[in-house]
């Protein structure tokens, strides 16, 4: 679980985050969704400690990250996956070495051990014979495969997921939602995803927190967010889904 408490952040006079207060919860996927400027990228780049909050608290399973010594953190960044926007391989990199790259940073396994923990992860994803192959020689599917087995390498307790389906075609987002919703339950992670994707909020969105103006404006879930009379949310979701049907 992933506790906000009570969560203010500026950027000079501007108050970009107001009060918020969410629980994300263990294995399920957990969507905070908003219009651009909304503040829901800050909020998740506050979650993991890219920023720090000016007022309030981020507790990891009961634990206050915001109050934690820089070595403190560090122990508990061990226990988080990252899932980036535009995949972040390393394109000089093969497969195996992108997704080893977190055991060799922060593991004393065996070059055997970490071989094999690296074919785990593969085949959790659906990727075989690939090793040997730059991010250059994969699709865009294949990739977000990739850095999906790299931010499970480690075993989080924690998967922060940044956009996933950005630049995949709305087939290949669902095999992606899927797969990190599978992920989720089988390992019970405690997963947060910063997603404007409606398909991925209806499919996936165990818990979605709505952020407008820069507050925790609803919560609910996929079930919930089709039948509120929240009128910002309502603006945000069926706009949202007029603009993917007119791209089609």
């Amino acid at each position: 679980m992933i506790e906000a408490r009570n969560i203010y952040k500026y950027f000079g006079d501007k108050k970009v985050l107001q009060n918020i207060s969410v629980r994300f919860e263990k294995g399920k996927t957990n969507l905070i969704i908003g219009q651009s400027g909304s503040g829901k990228t800050v909020l998740m780049k506050c979650l993991v400690g890219l920023i720090e909050v000016d007022e309030g608290q981020v507790y990891y399973d009961n634990r206050n990250f915001s109050e934690m010594s820089l070595l403190e953190k560090k122990n508990i960044r061990k226990e988080i996956g990252m899932l980036f926007q535009g995949s972040a391989l390393f394109d000089s990199m093969t497969v195996e070495e992108n997704v080893m790259f977190p055991l060799n940073m922060f593991t004393k396994m065996s070059k055997e051990e970490k071989k094999d923990r690296v074919n785990v992860c593969l085949n959790r994803v659906n990727i075989e014979n690939a090793n040997n192959l730059l991010p250059s020689e994969l699709s865009g599917g294949m990739r977000k495969r990739v850095a999906i087995a790299r931010a499970i390498s480690m075993k989080p307790k924690y998967l922060f997921c940044d956009e996933p389906n950005s630049g995949l075609d709305p087939k290949t987002s669902i095999v992606i939602d899927k797969l990190i919703s599978e992920i989720t339950t089988e390992f019970q992670i405690t997963t947060v995803i910063n997603t404007h994707d409606m398909n991925s909020v209806i499919e996936i969105g165990d818990k979605i927190a709505f952020v407008y103006e820069g507050k925790l404006w609803w919560e609910g879930n996929k079930k919930d967010i089709l039948n509120t009379d929240n009128k910002e949310i309502n603006n945000f979701v069926y706009a949202t889904e007029l603009l993917r049907k007119l791209k089609k």
